[in-house]
């Protein structure tokens, strides 16, 4: 299988001033059902939310506490998103205009998923996280199609971090979550049949997916960053938490192994063949 991608000649058109704002306006209101979800100040942690179903001993595949950290930098991300897309040069950008709208519908729905959380409807958010998997696949297939505008050293560098490794970052974490996200839910109706081995599979699922987008993106890092992350505090978690599972505590930590090395060498791969 062979990924073509396509380099969009910069635009000459006017600013896309629409996109512009919404992004800016998205990028607010994440952030804002982020500290919401937080509960820092109001609200209820996302933990505690739809009586305890997404906390870090609800199922077997719930990444310990620290793993929800990396919110932070994806927040951080979004933000500088936000700011980069609204730079002179990246507003008649032919990428940016692709990618914005995508973008901020990533950003609305991560905001919907914490609304229904903390309305405490379980079932709901994994409706909304689904849809926020697919929107983010969406825009990683694109940053795949349009690879970053090769302008000045510093411009492009500054737009593979701000733009492909946020997004990259945020795809990975998603995926692992909404593993997380339907366990739970299954639980909260009382499903117990193979508690064990529901894990294990779904744990390989997730590493076998870790490795299609490596292998579609040619190797990119951020999404098996994130995602070997959360694998691996989902190892933690059943390793030495309150939840303990040995079976399933190996399986993740294989499946986080498996995902980051196996990224790796397709990069190096990809890169001697170029």
């Amino acid at each position: 299988m062979t990924t073509q991608t396509t380099r969009p000649e910069r635009s000459a058109t006017t600013p896309d001033r629409p996109g512009v704002i919404l992004v800016i306006v998205s990028a607010l209101v994440a952030v804002v059902g982020g500290f919401l979800g937080s509960g820092a100040v109001i609200g209820t942690p996302i933990a505690e939310a739809a009586d305890g179903a997404l906390s870090a001993t609800a199922t077997l595949v719930a990444p310990a506490g620290p793993a929800f950290s990396i919110w932070s930098v994806i927040y951080l991300g979004l933000l500088a998103y936000a700011v980069w897309q609204a730079l002179p040069a990246q507003q008649r950008s032919a990428r940016q205009r692709i990618l914005r709208r995508p973008i901020a519908a990533t950003m609305l729905l991560n905001a919907a998923w914490i609304l229904v959380v903390q309305w405490g409807q379980v079932f709901l958010s994994v409706v909304v996280i689904v849809a926020l998997l697919a929107s983010l696949a969406v825009v990683f297939a694109l940053l795949i199609r349009h690879p970053v505008e090769r302008t000045s050293t510093a411009a492009t560098a500054v737009d593979t971090v701000v733009t492909d490794g946020t997004f990259g970052l945020y795809l990975g974490w998603v995926t692992i979550a909404t593993v997380a996200n339907a366990s739970a839910w299954l639980a909260s109706i009382g499903w117990t049949g193979g508690a064990t081995p529901w894990a294990v599979v779904v744990l390989v699922v997730a590493a076998l997916v870790g490795l299609f987008l490596a292998r579609v993106s040619g190797g990119r890092i951020a999404q098996a960053l994130s995602l070997s992350w959360g694998l691996a505090w989902v190892a933690q978690g059943r390793l030495a938490g309150e939840n303990v599972d040995t079976v399933v505590g190996w399986t993740a930590a294989l499946a986080a192994a498996v995902v980051l090395v196996g990224t790796l060498a397709l990069r190096v791969t990809t890169r001697q063949r170029r």
